[in-house]
């Protein structure tokens, strides 16, 4: 399975800290209960990550298909 794979499998996605001063992120679906945990900097790298492939995913929208709208920045 890639990236591009569609799956009609549901998962719960959670993600927070742990008491040992970790990032969980916590993937439970049917038969699966996957606890993943990151020191903080790794789990900043995903985030820095997630971002990334969101504002790539949404350039990709702009360019002929309609996505959601861009969520405004917060101040």
């Amino acid at each position: 399975m890639s990236i591009n794979s569609e799956s009609e499998v549901a998962a719960n996605l959670q993600i927070g800290p742990t008491d040992r001063g970790m990032v969980r992120i916590y993937v439970e679906a049917e038969g699966v209960d996957l606890p993943l945990d990151f020191d903080p900097e790794e789990a900043e790298e995903i985030a820095e990550e997630l971002l990334a492939a969101a504002e790539a995913a949404r350039e990709m929208n702009q360019g002929g298909k309609q996505g959601k709208p861009a969520r405004k920045p917060k101040r």
